[in-house]
């Protein structure tokens, strides 16, 4: 089927940029190496009845245009208010700010699995090469697939995008090269942990301390996703970037020693496993919601690092202003 718009990557920004150019009337296909859309709205199985989240914990809604979405989906029930704020561990109350934390229905990849719905979405397609060819754009996937369109879309990191544009041999405007290359991320250490027993976090079920080696520990059966009491942990960007290629129980029994004093009396951890995400956390972040690029013709470039919000709410933003933007330039 012929497409108007290729967009790499089926994580929140490549789904709103989809939807947007969808809804001002173009074709639109997404290609992902993953096997399911979402990227890092990451939700994993743990035993028979446990559920975990294991990215993205929440995400806020400051941005009047992206509360008009969420209150669609509050409406159809895709999303819950968990909490406005969490405790750091100490005898302080739970640092509120007003704003709500969203999460959603049976863990974050459900909201990604609704946004999905209805696109063209070729998933388990890693791009291996990108040309420009007098059609436009043409992407190689590494089944050897090939994909056209007149625009193109890129939502994965910065990093990730620069070395696929750089084996391809695309050259781009000094100064868009410079503003990508300044972009940085944070990798995070992820645990999840099977416990038999009880554990005690503040309401509503989870603690965030910045100061802290393990800032994150959350109660996905608190949060209500999981009929099994299922812990995730997430390691600083600094730890996690200094014992990245550690031995993998060695990180798990820094994970474990964060969240056993949290245990009740004779609770236990059955089972823990380590996730990994190279690019998770936006530390240096372009101005703008997105970037079109100035001399390669109908390109656009977005993600959570875009728009200086960082986080869930960034990609949400980035992704809508980069389907506003390609459509704009292709009317």
């Amino acid at each position: 089927m012929s497409v108007d718009v290729l967009i790499v990557g089926a994580g929140v920004s490549g789904l709103m940029a989809a939807r947007a150019l969808e809804a001002s009337g173009y074709a639109v296909r997404l290609i992902d190496k993953g096997s399911r859309p979402g990227g890092r709205l990451a939700t994993d199985r743990i035993g028979r009845r446990g559920l975990a989240d294991y990215g993205a914990q929440f995400f806020t809604a400051r941005a009047a245009i992206l509360q008009s979405y969420v209150d669609q989906w509050l409406d159809q029930d895709w999303i819950y208010v968990w909490g406005t704020g969490w405790s750091d561990g100490s005898l302080k109350p739970v640092a509120a700010d007003g704003h709500p934390r969203y999460a959603a229905r049976g863990g974050m990849n459900q909201l990604a699995a609704h946004l999905a719905q209805g696109l063209d979405i070729a998933l388990h397609r890693a791009v291996a090469s990108i040309q420009m060819t007098a059609g436009g754009w043409r992407l190689t996937d590494e089944s050897g697939a090939a994909h056209q369109a007149p625009a193109l879309v890129m939502t994965p990191p910065a990093p990730q995008t620069l070395e696929l544009l750089e084996s391809s041999d695309l050259q781009l405007h000094p100064q868009d090269l410079n503003e990508l290359r300044r972009i940085r991320f944070g990798p995070c250490l992820c645990g999840l942990h099977e416990i038999d027993g009880e554990v005690d976090l503040p309401p509503p079920g989870a603690m965030q301390n910045f100061q802290s080696d393990i800032y994150w520990i959350a109660d996905n059966q608190a949060k209500g996703i999981s009929a099994a009491k299922i812990i995730t942990t997430h390691a600083s960007p600094k730890y996690s970037r200094q014992h990245w290629d550690a031995p993998s129980a060695d990180i798990i029994a820094k994970l474990e020693a964060a969240l056993r004093p949290y245990l009740q009396p004779g609770s236990r951890i059955i089972s823990s496993q380590l996730k990994k995400w190279r690019c998770s956390i936006p530390l240096t972040t372009h101005p703008h919601e997105c970037l079109l690029a100035k001399d390669l013709p109908n390109l656009v470039f977005a993600g959570d690092a875009f728009g200086g919000r960082g986080r869930v709410e960034g990609a949400f933003m980035s992704g809508i202003a980069a389907g506003h933007a390609l459509a704009a330039a292709l009317a």
